[in-house]
């Protein structure tokens, strides 16, 4: 059980009457305080019903969008990633815009020590964009693992049938 400290500033969890906001709001994240920061450790959330508008037709487009990260000091409260990545469904931006819009956020957030976004889109046009964006806290050995992850990352790409 968490104490009323580690909770503290929670209002999303548990609230029934929680609104979701229409555009972009990164102000509904909201984080908690990690129980295990002298483990490092990883968190990743699958999110499969990403959805976001091209800035230029307006048409949506949809993706699935994994967020793995190494906490530090807090950690991101899941139904306020949920309800911030649903803030995007209105929003005009870019494939790789939107996911390093969310890594960034994420970063200002939680200070992790490290994070990667992939956001992996249907196709639109016969084609499909999978950005990939990642960061390692600098001066500390996640800044290499960033740097190991992002160089390799696509060095055995998968196939891409399932879209």
């Amino acid at each position: 059980m968490r104490s009323k400290e580690e909770t503290e500033g929670l209002t999303l969890l548990g609230n029934k009457n929680v609104k979701y906001a229409d555009n972009y709001a990164p102000e509904v994240l909201e984080t908690f305080l990690n129980k295990h920061k002298d483990n490092d450790y990883f968190v990743k959330f699958n999110c499969p019903e990403f959805t976001s508008l091209c800035p230029i037709t307006g048409q949506p487009d949809f993706a699935a969008i994994y967020i793995s990260y190494v906490p530090d000091e807090k950690m991101v409260e899941s139904k306020s990633l949920k309800l911030y990545l649903y803030s995007f469904r209105n929003h005009g931006d870019f494939h790789e815009d939107c996911v390093n819009i969310i890594m960034k956020d994420l970063i200002r957030l939680m200070d992790p020590k490290y994070i990667e976004v992939w956001g992996k889109f249907t196709p639109r046009g016969g084609i499909s964009i999978d950005p990939y964006c990642n960061y390692g806290k600098k001066g500390t050995r996640w800044e290499n693992v960033a740097w190991q992850r992002l160089s390799t990352h696509d060095m055995y790409p998968e196939n891409v049938d399932n879209r």
